[in-house]
């Protein structure tokens, strides 16, 4: 026994309970009642905390190349945001390049996250190219080394059509694979685009416009409609509007296997964002909607048709944002020259937490939205996402009587702002262990570069909408 937990308040997806956790070798092996340290064994006493389960971001761009630079967070700066805030595992993800095969791909990304991550981290493949046999099929490669996972955006320039998203959809349903879907019109955006620059609409606020709630809502039900056809399973991810919410209830309620997956921006912030006079640092995509749709994210989450919560973190600085004003060529800028991402990976977990600790949802609640039901999605409930023994010892002792308002000069990521500047949150997490390993106390980042490992999951086969 390496490390004991007593005393505290163990919550996870299912229940709360009063108990101690005994760690050895970076594992979880014994759950209960007045256990006793050996010698050697170091002691922590959560009295009067909860004891958590390490959240799983699963929606995450680290250095990721978008808008002419590169999210400001790296593999090392995103990951050591991530343990601050509470999140011990984070999925990335990979951009296949044109004629590349997907574990061609994989490998690649990962020779750039292993040196620098600094808790674990796992992949999604970001589907471009399916147009040959050979290409398509590689997706069962990936699934058989061990990242069964994968994405498809129907927007940008990089995006799929529909056909080649039906081809990967109907490849998943034969190798065990989850597939994800960025879903927004491209072709409506494109048209509302050009039609508002030609207007002499330019700012924050028509980013919102060109994306809005029927814009995304009609992709939504497009990408359900095309995961029936092909018999598979679906996962929505960052979703944002009220139509694709009740078009992912109404499939659940007819057994279909389709989840979806938001994020605390648009649980938190509506479109009068882009309102503000730096309503360009809240620009990403989907863009935040309006009352409507928020409040009908928080009602999907109470229902259970919105089964993970996740960031989309895709840090830019505010001199990049600018770029919506003067690009970084000089020239006169729009809300198509402005870098689409915002901070979250240190902020979901003490926000989701937050409004549990407030009472909006419970905290069993908030632990299935970011640790367990990730955990099953994605294939690494065998290692990741609760408190039992044999699973990996990432666990956040919670203090709920530590509030905090959060502030960019306290977090640590490789940013000059955060969206979140300001907003209060109701308790906070006050340590981290990574596999046994302490990389978070009070404040302080004390883990290290490179310490992450990449994850393998099992393969992904669901059948139907419960997890």
């Amino acid at each position: 026994m390496d490390l004991l937990i007593k005393n505290g308040t163990i919550v996870t997806a299912e229940s709360t309970f009063k108990a101690d956790i005994a760690v050895k070798d970076g594992k979880i092996i014994t759950v209960g009642q007045d256990i006793e340290p050996l010698k050697g064994t170091e002691v922590v006493d959560a009295q009067g905390k909860l004891v958590l389960p390490g959240a799983i971001d699963g929606h995450t761009h680290l250095a990721m190349p978008f808008g002419g630079t590169i999210s400001s967070d790296d593999y090392y700066t995103g990951t050591k945001s991530a343990a601050c805030g509470g999140t011990t595992t984070v999925f990335d993800f990979v951009l296949q390049g044109k004629g590349e095969n997907m574990l061609d791909a994989i490998k690649r990304r990962d020779a750039l996250a292993a040196p620098d991550a600094a808790v674990d981290y796992s992949f999604h493949v970001g589907v471009c190219d399916v147009t040959t046999p050979e290409l398509l099929d590689s997706m069962e490669d990936a699934v058989k080394y061990g990242i069964p996972s994968f994405k498809v955006f129907m927007v940008y320039d990089f995006g799929v059509d529909d056909g080649a998203f039906y081809q990967v959809l109907q490849k998943a349903a034969k190798i065990g694979a989850l597939v994800g879907v960025h879903a927004e019109n491209r072709d409506v955006n494109n048209v509302l685009v050009k039609q508002y620059l030609a207007e002499g609409k330019t700012d924050a606020w028509w980013h919102y416009m060109a994306k809005n709630e029927d814009v995304e809502g009609e992709a939504d039900v497009r990408a359900i409609n095309l995961a029936k056809m092909a018999g598979t399973s679906l996962y929505i991810v960052h979703l944002a509007d009220k139509q694709g919410v009740e078009a992912v209830a109404q499939a659940r309620d007819e057994g279909y296997p389709i989840f979806a997956e938001t994020c605390p921006q648009y649980l938190h912030f509506t479109n009068e964002v882009y309102k503000r006079e730096r309503g360009r640092d809240f620009v990403c995509s989907p863009p935040m909607k309006g009352q409507e749709s928020q409040d009908a994210i928080w009602a999907a989450i109470k229902a259970g048709d919105i089964a993970t919560i996740a960031t989309d973190h895709c840090p830019f600085t505010q001199a990049e944002k600018d770029w919506g004003i003067t690009t970084k060529d000089g020239k006169p800028g729009n809300f198509t020259t402005i870098p689409n991402g915002c901070a979250g990976v240190e902020n979901m977990y003490p926000y989701v937490l937050s409004e549990a600790n407030k009472g909006r949802i419970t905290f069993n609640k908030a632990v299935e939205l970011c640790a367990s039901n990730p955990a099953k999605l994605f294939g690494l409930d065998h290692l990741k996402g609760g408190i039992t023994p044999g699973l990996d010892a990432d666990i956040v002792i919670y203090d709920p009587e530590k509030n905090v308002t959060i502030a960019n000069s306290e977090m640590h990521g490789n940013l000059d702002h955060t969206i979140w500047e300001g907003v209060e949150v109701k308790g906070y997490p006050v340590a981290t262990y990574s596999r046994g390993n302490l990389v978070y106390k009070d404040g302080e980042f004390l883990g290290q570069k490179g310490a992450g490992k990449l994850i393998k999951c099992k393969p992904i086969k669901l059948t139907g909408p419960k997890l």
